[in-house]
């Protein structure tokens, strides 16, 4: 317990699944949360929950597809605590598993905007905090989509392979000033980010190369689980883990 005593973090999308999972773990270690998310209902759920667990908690309205909500949400953190010590880049969307000759310009720019782009914006901002005292920790949840070929559509595994390369050329680029970056790379988990998923999409080249490959799934992970993988990775448990992509999937990836 109390392995983030003091420490302030960010999570984004922390209203549902593995964020939600994050902020309320991250609270019970002793973190003061920002959490944000598009919807504030789920928010405010989880800000009772934090509460009547003892746990301190700030909620933020932030849509990553918007570089001024990026920017805010970390002025909120700093304002607020006085500092930013933790980011976790949680927030994200899945595409319709479309191959790259079904990948509409809308799919393609809503899930890159969303994945890749509000993940940079929101590392670049932390780092405005991080580098004047040389100190701050990155987690960005990736996907097995990003390190294989066929976890997600052409859009899906693109944005993710960017997050990958962006989590090791931050965690190498800035190790020396005392701040590390590292991923996780989660297979199937329980959560509600199917509602992302437009079903008329499905029964399309992609679905039907992808979905067979789902079947070799251990099982479904809990969000709980992820949680716990982002702990270590934001903690001092992991002071000399820097640049790493961190499979949590059950052995899915080891086939």
């Amino acid at each position: 317990m109390n392995k983030l005593q003091n420490k302030v973090s960010v999570v984004t999308g922390a209203g549902s699944g593995i964020g939600k999972a994050i902020a309320l773990l991250f609270a019970a270690e002793g973190s003061k949360v920002v959490a944000t998310d598009i919807n504030r209902q789920r928010l405010d759920e989880l800000e009772k929950e934090v509460r009547n667990a003892g746990g301190e908690l700030t909620t933020v309205i932030a849509d990553v597809a918007n570089q001024q909500h990026i920017d805010q949400m970390i002025d909120a953190a700093v304002t607020t605590y006085g500092t930013l010590d933790i980011l976790v880049n949680n927030a994200g969307i899945m595409d319709s598993f479309e191959p790259a000759g079904e990948v509409s310009d809308e799919t393609y720019e809503r899930v890159m905007r969303i994945n890749t782009d509000g993940t940079f914006w929101a590392v670049r901002k932390a780092l405005s905090v991080f580098v004047p005292k040389k100190s701050g920790v990155m987690v960005n949840i990736a996907s097995m989509a990003g390190i294989n070929g066929a976890r997600g559509g052409a859009a899906y595994t693109m944005s993710k392979h960017a997050v990958v390369g962006l989590t090791k050329n931050t965690g190498y680029i800035y190790a020396k000033m005392g701040i590390r970056c590292n991923a996780i790379a989660p297979g199937g988990v329980q959560t509600n980010i199917s509602e992302t998923i437009d079903p008329s999409k499905m029964a399309s080249l992609g679905s039907e190369r992808i979905m067979p490959g789902t079947q070799l799934m251990p099982r479904m992970g809990d969000p709980g689980e992820l949680a716990a993988a982002t702990l270590f990775l934001a903690s001092d448990d992991a002071s000399f883990v820097n640049g790493e992509v961190l499979t949590v999937d059950g052995g899915w990836n080891a086939y």
